[in-house]
């Protein structure tokens, strides 16, 4: 780890309530109070992030997509959600800062439950899909560390409770967290982890990301600024000082053992039921006015739920950093979350060479193994519009020429998809028209319509802006300030008469 700074940060800079306080009547619906059992359907409906002050009666508000936004995400990192995974990409490069804040003065630690006190079924943790095995905590960032490089691993992983101090936890998928804990329980040691629920979008963004390193400095990095952490009570885990829980405890020695599941997964599907480790709970502290957190997932409404926005800016950022190397002038990346954030990619590039289109789908390809689709475009196509993407594909597209396809290619093991298999295939699309040689002009037929501008220079009467070279009707109009192309008309049928006009291939007006 960094050396630490020594000044104490703001530690209410960064919370999750001081976030969501940030938002207005159109980014948060708030509720008084609202049954558990309806905490589902209420995030299922809405857009907006949800604040439910009173769950079944409880004095521990519960909020619920907070991240289930690309609008939202970008007010965390104060940008625009265009230029939203061009900030992660920047501030990934910032150097950790890291402050070690006394337990005496951590607000994650005012209130500190153990022994009978600490008791998960008495946090307000809701049933998220009709068919999961039981209630979720689903927001939850976790931190472990690994003995043999003394490297902080961090991650968002799940926790289904199983009784008041025991959750499963879904180690299936290959993950760091999932390497660690074989090793450690193949030599028959637990593996020490606490978990944080209730964190700023940052923190959540931070725990998404695959670098190599000790991840605790991304949530600095992505901060820009210094990471106030604390000693957990139980551990000697460092977490963040700020946040709004921390639920302390091991996962056993006693490998996959545990049914977990059924779960309603992120790729809009449920996942059925895993053998899986156990998580022992051995302290719960939090802060005197914490505010629970759940994250939406699957569902109808892909698109606003959590895991999709956090998906799919991770998606962009990762393959931001693949295109810097690869290509020259990124102008766009976006992930659709609809299908769970990071199956198809669309690109906006301004190809400087011919080629660079399917230099950028190669470079994708290779980046991550969950992307299946990659759309590249110019930059005139907007990337986060489905309007202007399909008229790419309808328009500059030809499947014989400009289809790359790959096969035996990594894939994501839930895509229902893949019937099974272990690898599956790629497709890239190249969108872009044909590259201009410099100085050149696109002909006609490749140039888009819009509404006309009248401009150009401005002339004493049609014939001196005639005589002045060939001139588009728009160009006529625009000469002399006319505000009715009636007239133009007229004048040009009375002047054919007199002498010669004529209109070159472009259809511009001159005389011959």
């Amino acid at each position: 780890m960094p050396s630490p700074s020594t000044a104490l940060p703001d530690l209410e800079a960064f919370r999750l309530r001081r976030f969501l306080e940030s938002l207005d009547d159109g980014a948060l619906l708030r509720q008084p109070e609202a049954a558990l059992r309806d905490v589902a359907a209420i995030l299922e409906q809405s857009p907006k992030a949800v604040l439910i002050e009173h769950p079944d009666g409880s004095d521990t508000p519960l909020s619920g997509n907070v991240a289930g936004s690309r609008e939202r995400l970008a007010l965390a990192f104060n940008t625009t959600p265009a230029d939203l995974p061009a900030e992660v990409a920047r501030r990934l490069r910032n150097q950790p800062e890291f402050v070690e804040v006394p337990a005496s003065q951590a607000p994650v630690q005012q209130i500190v439950l153990q022994g009978e006190d600490c008791d998960l079924t008495r946090l307000p943790v809701h049933l998220q899909h009709g068919l999961d095995g039981a209630p979720y905590i689903s927001a939850s960032i976790d931190f472990a560390r690994d003995p043999d490089t003394g490297w902080t691993n961090v991650g968002v992983r799940r926790l289904m409770l199983r009784g008041r101090r025991t959750a499963g936890i879904d180690l299936v998928a290959p993950s760091d967290l999932r390497a660690l804990y074989l090793k450690q329980s193949g030599r028959g040691l637990r593996v020490p982890i606490a978990f944080a629920v209730g964190s700023n979008p940052i923190d959540h963004i931070a725990a998404t990301m695959r670098i190599p390193g000790d991840e605790l400095g991304l949530l600095s990095s992505l901060r820009a600024a210094p990471l106030p952490v604390v000693k957990c009570v139980t551990n000697d885990l460092l977490v963040p000082a700020d946040a709004e829980f921390i639920i302390e405890g091991y996962l056993d020695e006693a490998g996959h053992v545990e049914p977990e599941g059924p779960y309603g997964e992120f790729l809009g599907y449920y996942g059925v039921v895993k053998k899986n480790p156990l998580f022992h709970v051995t302290a719960i502290t939090r802060r005197r006015d914490a505010v629970f957190q759940t994250a939406t997932i699957s569902g109808p409404n892909m698109a606003w739920t959590d895991t999709a926005q956090l998906n799919a800016l991770r998606t962009e950022v990762m393959i931001w950093r693949a295109l810097e190397t690869a290509v020259r002038e990124v102008r766009g990346v976006f992930a659709a979350p609809a299908n769970g954030g990071m199956f198809n990619v669309r690109i906006a590039l301004q190809q400087r060479v011919p080629g660079e289109a399917r230099n950028a789908i190669a470079a994708v390809f290779g980046s991550l193994s969950n992307v299946k689709h990659v759309f590249v475009v110019d930059p005139d196509i907007d990337i986060f519009s489905d309007a202007q993407m399909d008229w790419a594909l309808g328009t500059r597209f030809q499947a014989d020429r400009d289809l790359v396809i790959q096969t035996g290619m990594r894939a994501m093991p839930l895509d229902p998809s893949l019937n099974g298999a272990r690898t599956g295939a790629k497709a890239g699309f190249d969108l872009t028209m044909p590259l201009l040689a410099p100085g050149t002009q696109r002909p006609l037929e490749y140039r888009v319509p819009a509404a006309p501008r009248f401009e150009g220079a401005r002339f004493g009467s049609l014939e001196e802006a005639l005589a002045n070279g060939p001139k588009y009707f728009e160009e006529l109009m625009a000469a002399t300030d006319s505000n009715d192309g009636r007239e133009i008309v007229r004048w040009l049928e009375d002047t054919a008469g007199k002498r010669p006009l004529a209109r070159d291939e472009e259809g511009r007006y001159y005389f011959s």
